[in-house]
């Protein structure tokens, strides 16, 4: 569906500001809301919320539904005196400038097990009727994931397919003795859960009052160790034993001789038809439940995808097949109505995907920093939008504008220089941010990154690298009133601030 003019700031929550290591849904996420507010932003995107596995990707989450307990506040839960003051006396010296993830999730984790031993202990009849509500709303997926996650950390954090078959594939007798022997954990899992949805519905609701709409990330895949599939095994390529028989990814093209493999299960598109799509409606109705948009990651491979047969190492031999996506987006907008999608359509596209996004109105993705890499045909280029787009500076896979700047080869920044008449004494950043706001694409989404300056050391993540993505955090000085000013005047000046103010 197509959008008003607007624009906004793409961060994830872990990278806000806290004493606690990562960014969480505490203070600084309300101050951050302030600051989209006061510098006229419509929109703050966020990546998947999930709990994240290993090399800790918001795109590889134990569960397509569930939230991440490392980002629920622990100063929130001391306010519901689920947590004391004693309780922080031994706080680590955490790094400020990006998360030290190996150090933050067993000191999260004591804290919420205090917290969770508190609750049980001494909520109130208000707090446990909440509790009791949630668990009964979202066991369509909280039960599974709860049990998943308590299995896995039963069996030291191995995955699924390798746990003993009576629980890998999910024997009644076995789950019943799961259910009795584990109910310990299975309360825990559920109670973070609990305590995320309402801290998230919580912030949400402090955003939507003031305008601020959030644009939520669909991965199209979902990991293979995640309680997705080990829920719903009939609707992935899996062979008897719980692998993966058919693995994502991309062919070889321009970037990478060997293609990019990925390793998650390809669907059985088959079976989900045959189940009237239940599972992935009930997946956009969960996001639909805590985001007001959302971005599907690989629109491409609703049209046709890249499956790579089970022992390849590369995505060499793999083959196209095509989805039945057309099909699909016509049954959730029958169950949910107009949907509002935007589409990650990067890579090689061709005329059938954009056929199945312009059916639905879709708005696809720009991103300026692929723009100046050749000729006047380069759709990256802001005179060959389309009104119906989101342009990015970058998005979380690419370098911030000032890392691109300092890397480009000089035919780059020379035709930057001749497409803007010159580079802007303020930084390369805000000539980036000036062609996306000033651009005819109806959204326009900045990372904050390059709101602030950054070079590349901020980069989020860097495409192929197996460690240091995820990591970085800003400081809590650095949302200044001149930088809100400059913002709001820019946001203004292009067309792109609220014409009022939402307040209730």
């Amino acid at each position: 569906m197509p959008f008003p003019r607007s624009s906004g700031v793409l961060l994830h929550p872990t990278s806000f500001p806290s004493r606690f290591g990562i960014g969480d849904l505490g203070y600084e996420a309300y101050r951050f809301v302030d600051f989209l507010e006061s510098s006229n932003q419509q929109y703050w995107q966020v990546l998947p919320l999930g709990p994240t596995g290993y090399g800790n990707s918001p795109y590889m989450c134990y569960s397509a539904m569930a939230g991440n307990p490392f980002l629920i506040s622990l100063d929130k839960l001391r306010e519901d005196n689920l947590l004391a003051d004693w309780d922080f006396g031994n706080i680590p010296d955490f790094p400020t400038h990006k998360v030290d993830f190996e150090a933050v999730f067993p000191y999260k984790t004591n804290l919420l097990k205090i917290a969770c031993k508190n609750f049980k202990s001494q909520a109130t009849s208000k707090q446990r009727k909440a509790f009791d509500t949630f668990c009964e709303f979202k066991a369509n997926w909280l039960n599974d994931y709860a049990l998943f996650m308590a299995l896995k950390e039963s069996h030291n954090g191995a995955s699924w397919y390798t746990w003993e078959p009576g629980y890998a594939k999910r024997k009644p007798d076995s789950i019943a003795t799961a259910h009795k022997e584990l109910e310990e954990l299975i309360f825990y899992q559920k109670f973070v859960q609990f305590q995320f949805f309402h801290q998230w519905s919580q912030l949400k609701t402090y955003a939507n009052q003031r305008g601020i709409e959030i644009i939520g990330d669909i991965p199209i895949y979902v990991a293979h160790d995640s309680a997705d599939v080990w829920a719903n095994p009939e609707i992935f390529c899996l062979d008897e034993f719980g692998e993966t028989e058919l693995m994502a990814g991309v062919p070889p093209d321009y970037f990478s001789a060997t293609g990019q493999l990925w390793g998650n299960p390809v669907y059985n598109w088959a079976e989900l038809e045959k189940q009237d799509f239940a599972w992935w409606i009930k997946r956009f109705e969960v996001m639909l439940d805590y985001v007001d948009i959302i971005r599907i990651d690989h629109f491409r491979g609703f049209e046709a995808y890249w499956a790579v047969p089970q022992g390849e190492e590369t995505a060499e031999n793999g083959k196209w097949i095509k989805a039945p996506g057309e099909a699909l987006f016509q049954k959730i907008a029958k169950k949910l109505g107009k949907l509002p999608i935007l589409a990650e359509d990067l890579g090689v596209i061709t005329p059938e995907v954009e056929a199945l996004r312009d059916k639905f109105e879709f708005p696809g993705m720009k991103i300026l920093q692929f723009a100046f890499g050749s000729d006047p045909g380069n759709p990256f280029l802001p005179f060959n939008y389309t009104r119906n787009s989101v342009v990015y500076t970058g998005s979380h896979d690419n370098d911030t504008c000032e890392g691109w700047f300092s890397q480009a080869s000089d035919w780059e920044k020379e035709k930057l220089r001749m497409y803007l008449g010159n580079i802007n004494h303020d930084g390369a950043h805000w000539d980036f941010i000036r062609l996306a706001l000033s651009s005819i694409a109806n959204q326009a989404i900045i990372q904050l990154q390059d709101v602030l300056g950054h070079g590349g050391d901020a980069r989020m993540n860097f495409p192929g690298k197996a460690e240091g993505n995820w990591e970085w955090r800003y400081h809590d000085h650095e949302l200044t009133s001149e930088l809100i000013t400059k913002f709001k005047n820019l946001t203004t000046l292009y067309g792109r601030a609220p014409i009022k103010k939402v307040r209730s």
